[in-house]
């Protein structure tokens, strides 16, 4: 981890990919159903190719199953951790487009009462809206 507050600096990297990890998920799965795909095919067909990671390969299969166990993690939490991660960066003088996006989102997916829910389920987000704009989910 090298000198003494890597360990800590790594925990909030870890935290950042993991955390818009989870809405970029999402989003890949609401984009894939609209655009007709068979959503579930979607990991094989990426696999060994640069999108290919253990997000795709556990959590997206996961969230395209609508197979949420609470408590496996908190919406809440994550959306701590996120807040987090932007106010160390926002410390080092950075703005960090993709983390203040994953923000927003867990603020809006806590904000209709999902915060303790499965993390994974932040997917229940794009289909709120899908559904207030009248086209629900595809």
């Amino acid at each position: 981890m090298g000198p003494v507050g890597a360990g800590q600096t790594t925990k909030v990297i870890n935290q950042a990919i993991v955390g818009t990890g989870y809405v970029l998920m999402a989003e890949a799965l609401m984009l894939a159903e609209a655009a007709g795909i068979d959503a579930a095919r979607l990991p094989q067909c990426l696999a060994g190719g640069h999108a290919d990671s253990s997000l795709l390969q556990r959590l997206y299969p996961q969230m395209q199953q609508r197979a949420f166990e609470p408590p496996s993690s908190y919406a809440r939490q994550l959306l701590k951790d996120l807040k987090a991660v932007s106010a160390f960066a926002q410390g080092l003088g950075l703005d960090l487009g993709v983390i203040e996006q994953g923000v927003r989102r867990y603020k809006d997916y806590v904000a209709l009462g999902h915060e303790m829910s499965d993390s994974a389920a932040v997917v229940k987000l794009y289909e709120h809206e899908a559904a207030s704009r009248g086209k629900g989910r595809p």
